[in-house]
């Protein structure tokens, strides 16, 4: 029997006042971390422990609740069951270094996803879009001479969480000084128009399966202030050019493993421009198993099973 502990970091008992979005990013964690131990229960011999909190402290009915102690950290919560497991899978932020920090705390051979290297990389949307472009894939970096918007943003953020977008580049620099003075790790980047996608893979070294093709409901309101509110999953099925882009993303960050997101910009003229790589699961993996009529959470582990993660 294969036991696994699955940890998320808010219902786990995270900072649910998290960036003053407390209740929307507990919701969104509980619906993550809920899908994937549900696609664990239905694996064969996998038993599941699930990390809970007062505020979410219900789990999908087989699966065992795991409490951190008083006083305890994520760090060595998730490091203390991480050992009395088979396997860790993770759920975290990559907000202030807190997913590669989990992944440090967790044994190699157990951590399911993706590799410390690769996370820290993600980690950095600037890093990330860089690594990127050396690699040859559009990014948000080629459009600083046509851009008619600029958005400024956390460099380690998750989500939308203070994400701003400006009509002036003047502004948008205003904004970005203002808070590298305050000590916020941020970047300022063009605004790519077009449809928000995201995609969804299942990463091994160097290759991704492209499970499917994501629309985002993203908005900006009047104030230049940018919302998520919602995904539509597996919404554009076999756009070959996609698949090209999971690949290249997948060789230029070969660390990554696991269940991966990419958000991205389908601009009219120049096609798919990456925005950022998120090395963990995201909010589309919920009912993504069902829609594909594939055991993601079995993929996982059999992924695992052929190449677990290196520190």
């Amino acid at each position: 029997m294969k036991r696994v502990f699955v940890f998320e970091y808010l219902t786990g008992g995270g900072d649910a006042g998290m960036a003053e979005a407390g209740e929307a990013l507990l919701q969104q964690g509980r619906a993550m971390r809920d899908a994937v131990v549900a696609d664990l229960l239905e694996v064969p011999g996998v038993q599941v422990s699930a990390a809970v909190c007062e505020q979410a402290a219900r789990l999908p009915p087989g699966a065992a609740s795991a409490w951190a102690r008083p006083g305890e950290s994520a760090a060595a919560f998730v490091a203390r069951e991480a050992a009395a497991h088979d396997l860790a899978w993770v759920i975290a932020p990559e907000t202030g270094g807190l997913l590669a920090q989990l992944s440090r705390r967790v044994d190699p051979a157990r951590w399911l996803g993706c590799d410390t290297a690769a996370i820290e990389v993600a980690s950095s949307k600037r890093a990330t879009l860089q690594r990127l472009a050396q690699a040859g894939i559009a990014t948000p970096l080629a459009f600083g001479d046509e851009a008619r918007r600029w958005v400024v943003k956390p460099d380690d953020g998750a989500g939308t969480v203070d994400t701003r977008v400006h009509g002036h580049v003047g502004a948008a620099e205003q904004d970005h000084a203002r808070r590298l003075r305050a000590g916020q790790p941020s970047t300022l980047e063009p605004w790519v128009e077009g449809e928000a996608l995201s995609l969804s893979l299942l990463c091994e070294p160097g290759r991704a399966d492209l499970l499917s093709v994501n629309c985002q409901q993203v908005d900006v309101d009047v104030a230049g202030r940018v919302s998520f509110d919602g995904v539509r999953i597996n919404a554009l099925p076999g756009a070959e050019s996609l698949v090209r882009i999971a690949d290249a993303v997948a060789r230029a960050l070969p660390g990554l493993r696991g269940f991966v997101g990419i958000d991205l910009v389908w601009h009219r003229l120049r096609g798919p421009v990456v925005i950022e790589v998120n090395p963990r699961v995201t909010c589309a993996y919920e009912g993504l198993s069902a829609a594909l009529d594939r055991s993601i959470a079995a993929e996982v582990l059999a992924a695992h099973v052929r190449e677990p993660a290196c520190a």
